[in-house]
């Protein structure tokens, strides 16, 4: 063997040990990581979740939040635009509908619901078939409370064949 394979040689022996002593030490470091993992607490554990319904009647001259249970039987919290506000052209306001749907929202939540579906009705029928100015702004106000939101429906009764208006055969008289 020449002096120039000697030199070859050496470093390939020495890289060899050099890799063995690392894959050891990061075994251990594997192991040790192992055994920490395992003496941390756990965290809680997911709780199931407790879905509800939140009926929204929304008109020119209210706005009703009115939450129940998925069968809608159990009613869990309820509150109108007309509770917040001191006066009698508010009570249809975003203002107090968004009031209302906190003070929903923070029912429910003590009562550990975790998401719901929402259910907007307007006046229906011979009224208006368009929901308040306050429905939107509720639905947002019960969308930032944390809860998870499932469907968004419409529920407002429309009559297929029209029924009939107030105000008798000639109309109202002025």
């Amino acid at each position: 063997m020449s002096e120039i394979e000697a030199e070859v040689e050496v470093p390939v022996e020495a890289t060899e040990a050099a890799v063995e002593q690392v894959a050891e030490t990061a075994v251990e470091q594997v192991a040790e990581t192992a055994v920490e993992t395992q003496n941390q607490p756990e965290t809680k554990k997911e709780e199931p979740e407790k879905w509800g319904i939140a009926h929204i009647y929304s008109s020119y001259n209210n706005t009703i939040i009115h939450m129940t249970d998925l069968t809608g039987g159990e009613t869990v919290s309820i509150s109108s635009g007309g509770i917040h506000v001191n006066a009698d052209r508010y009570e249809s306001s975003p203002f107090a509908a968004m009031k209302a749907a906190n003070a929903v929202v923070e029912a429910t939540r003590t009562k550990g619901f975790t998401g719901f579906h929402i259910k907007v009705r307007a006046v229906g029928g011979v009224g208006s078939r368009v929901p308040g100015p306050g429905a939107q702004a509720a639905i947002r106000a019960l969308a930032r409370g944390g809860f998870k939101i499932g469907r968004i429906d419409d529920v407002t009764p429309i009559p297929h064949d029209t029924t009939r208006k107030k105000g008798g055969k000639r109309g109202r008289r002025v």
